[in-house]
């Protein structure tokens, strides 16, 4: 029980690590990402939506790849 508690918080740890090393690096992505073609910007008065469809399409595609050759790697 200790054993899976203790587990739990060092995997939580490093997910929540993950997510502020994202945040920080976040303003130096390249200012395209998110402007795709394919995104689509709502804009009215006051008002702004965006849904970045292609990116995160993109972005999916890329992770699947790159944790596919992890695995690959780790297996051997």
């Amino acid at each position: 029980m200790v054993r899976q508690a203790g587990l739990l918080l060092l995997v939580s740890g490093a997910v929540l690590a993950l997510a502020g090393l994202v945040l920080l690096l976040a303003g130096r992505l390249p200012a395209w990402l998110g402007h795709l073609p394919g995104d689509i910007h709502l804009r009215g008065r006051g008002w702004g939506c965006s849904f970045p469809i292609v990116t995160c399409i993109l972005g999916s595609v890329v992770l699947t790849l790159l944790l596919n050759l992890i695995m690959r790697l780790l297996r051997k």
